[in-house]
């Protein structure tokens, strides 16, 4: 099992960011849970589900670094690039700090993935390409860093997608055929 509380408290100081770090860890939970159970009912697939438990847990860790107070962060990256930096303080965290179960760097280097690649349906050049991507960063369309306290509908997930262009709104419907647990 990887640690990843530890990512969490050490990015995510409960005493310094407390309204930030809610909202990350509601939002990763919701996203936690909806991949995780997608992995299991598919048992079929041979998925790792903690690994994939703890990459949809830190999905989301670079916000801290970008400009969206929306949302209580206060740093200075576009929101867009949070995937990006997530991949970079998963890195840095998995070689400078020490901690009593450290990650494995082939984890560090797969969670950093899932980071890098979960924005959007993906960015250009940064699409999901493994099953536990996908299934990460389908999970993550159903839940909103806004609004906390319920999932999205399908369609409502769609409409938001649209931002992106119809490319992403296809991928997630075919995600959705592939993925979806009644």
């Amino acid at each position: 099992m990887i640690d990843y509380q530890a990512i969490i408290d050490h990015y995510y100081p409960e005493a310094e960011v407390p309204e930030l770090r809610h909202i990350l860890m509601v939002h990763s939970k919701a996203v936690a849970d909806k991949a995780a159970g997608i992995v299991d009912a598919h048992p079929e697939w041979g998925l790792d589900r903690d690994f994939v438990y703890a990459a949809a847990m830190l999905h989301d860790i670079g916000i801290i670094r970008c400009d969206a107070p929306g949302i209580h962060c206060h740093g200075t990256e576009p929101y867009i690039r949070h995937g990006v930096i997530g991949a970079t303080l998963v890195q840095e965290f998995t070689v400078s700090v020490p901690v009593s179960v450290p990650v494995p760097v082939d984890y560090a280097f797969r969670i950093g993935r899932v980071c890098a690649r979960h924005t959007g349906t993906g960015l250009p050049g940064l699409e999901p390409e493994t099953l536990e991507e996908q299934i990460i960063c389908y999970a993550d369309k159903f839940f909103s860093k806004t609004k906390l306290d319920r999932e999205k509908t399908f369609d409502e997930a769609c409409r938001s997608l649209m931002k992106f262009g119809a490319e992403g709104v296809m991928k997630f419907e075919a995600w959705h055929k592939r993925f979806h647990v009644s």
